[in-house]
């Protein structure tokens, strides 16, 4: 039997920020995303993403708990997958999945193509604003014992307050030049396919443009 999303809400409610039911959402969607395009066991990652932080991630204690909360959560979705009656082989796919969906130096790593959906869908979560946020987050709740959601929100506006920022990046047409450039002259030359790609970054922004065989037209 598949698990669904409504059961598995409940084995998170008392997680923390960076590893709550929207954590696994996101997961869970980009893990299938993921599982879609590679050509993986859809039912294995999905069990996977719903259970993967469901015991262990929540706050408190001295931590070692969090540490190992793949191993119990593993653990754990033995427990709920056998009780549904998956096979045993299915069942150790799902616990591999989790287990290494933490892996770091020392840990088990990704073997399977459904393990190494979990492991990338889990790590691009905490990628970019909605990963920075919420590890800040999660900072500011360890060290304000106090902490409230109103309070974060605030040191944000307090911290904003003193932050330039630049213009928003704009992009136009621009006519051909006339002008000898590189070697070569624009006026009455034709169309060609060519590929653009913009590299924004926190202080600056490039661009790229390529034709169909890789060869770079143009960059700044």
């Amino acid at each position: 039997m598949t698990i669904s999303i409504e059961q598995a809400h409940a084995w998170y409610a008392s997680a923390d920020p960076v590893h709550d039911f929207e954590h696994v959402l996101r997961v869970y969607r980009l893990a299938e995303k993921i599982a879609l395009a590679e050509g993986a066991d859809l039912e294995i990652v999905r069990a996977a993403a719903l259970l993967h932080d469901s015991v262990g991630s929540a706050p408190g204690g001295d931590g070692q708990e969090r540490l190992g909360h793949h191993l119990t959560s593993a653990r754990f979705a033995g427990e709920v997958l056998r009780a549904e009656n998956w096979q045993p082989d299915r069942v150790e796919a799902v616990q591999h999945c989790i287990r290494a969906h933490r892996f770091r130096h020392q840990g088990e790593r990704p073997q399977t193509l459904e393990a190494m959906c979990l492991y990338d869908a889990d790590k691009l979560d905490v990628l970019g604003a909605i990963g920075a946020a919420l590890i800040a987050k999660e900072d500011y709740e360890k060290n304000h014992p106090q902490f409230d959601s109103e309070n974060f929100i605030n040191l944000f506006k307090k911290t904003n307050e003193n932050i330039q920022t630049l213009a928003p990046l704009e992009i136009k047409l621009s006519k051909p030049s006339t002008t000898p450039e590189n070697g070569f002259l624009y006026k009455g030359m034709s169309k060609i396919k060519a590929f653009l790609g913009v590299d924004i970054g926190s202080i600056s922004t490039n661009v790229g443009a390529i034709d169909e065989q890789g060869k770079v037209l143009s960059k700044r």
